[in-house]
């Protein structure tokens, strides 16, 4: 894979102009896919192509969608306009597919620098299934381009922020798609870059809302098994929520988001 073609897929709102590229420090290819009142296209094909496709639209995962459609590389990486890159992380990258040729999609660590969101990662290798991969963020991920599109992978544009249910992780649910359709999924202790992590634009805190759409993430990513990793939810979880609401609360709540599920999955 050392001569494959790489390209960073970045999800921003209200740009117009290409400095992002300079604050991230991204020195490769990139396609910026940002969310504003026009519907534009930008280009800058220096040492690097650069390309910022503008729509007038609103949805993290709308804007994943079309990064991934519009994409001609052979090896992507999804950014958040909060990451900051070191040098040396498209190397990183494509060493790794070099080195593991037989997974789909290669999972890094971009530790943050807000002491709130601090994420513990694995020190070593690990073969990623559905316990583990519900942990993954989206700007943690890199994949192979044809395994997504040859298997009609999409992230779902119902969920996610600036969707009607923004606490429903959409990249939990892709992964899960991901693993649903057989892709083979591995994580690498080696860092790419740090992620600031600004204040959340969904997140409210543990009510009523954050369980609901808890319920509908479950029956998204494992149907009939939600009711056991909702079970398992409120328990490992309980320290966290304990003083918002009582625990018996949070899982009635839970339970109506998957119960709901099937209505919002028919629209």
């Amino acid at each position: 894979m050392s001569d494959s073609r790489f390209q960073i897929l970045v999800a921003t709102m209200n740009r117009d102009d290409l400095s992002l590229t300079e604050k991230m420090n991204i020195h490769t290819d990139a396609l910026i896919i940002n969310q504003t009142a026009l519907t534009t296209e930008l280009m800058q094909d220096e040492k690097h192509n650069i390309k910022m496709l503008s729509y007038n639209e609103r949805g993290l995962s709308k804007s994943r969608n079309k990064a991934i459609a519009n994409s001609n590389a052979d090896i992507c990486l999804i950014a958040d306009d909060d990451v900051v890159y070191y040098d040396g992380f498209k190397e990183k990258i494509l060493e790794a597919y070099n080195n593991y040729p037989e997974y789909d999609i290669i999972t890094f660590a971009v530790p943050a620098t807000n002491q709130e969101r601090v994420k513990k990662y694995y020190t070593v290798k690990k073969k990623m299934g559905y316990i583990r991969a519900m942990k993954i963020a989206s700007f943690e991920i890199s994949f192979k381009r044809r395994s997504i599109v040859e298997n009609n992978i999409k992230f779902r544009e119902k969920f996610g922020a600036g969707s009607s249910y923004p606490a429903v992780g959409e990249d939990s649910i892709f992964i899960f798609d991901c693993l649903k359709k057989g892709l083979k999924i591995l994580f690498l202790p080696v860092e790419l870059g740090i992620v600031t992590h600004a204040d959340s634009t969904w997140f409210n805190g543990f009510d009523k809302e954050y369980f609901y759409q808890k319920g509908i993430a479950f029956a998204a990513m494992v149907g009939p098994f939600a009711p056991l990793y909702a079970l398992q939810f409120i328990f490992r979880k309980i320290n966290l929520y304990i003083r918002n609401i009582n625990p018996i609360y949070a899982l009635i709540y839970i339970f109506r988001g998957i119960k709901d599920y099937k209505n919002i999955h028919k629209d």
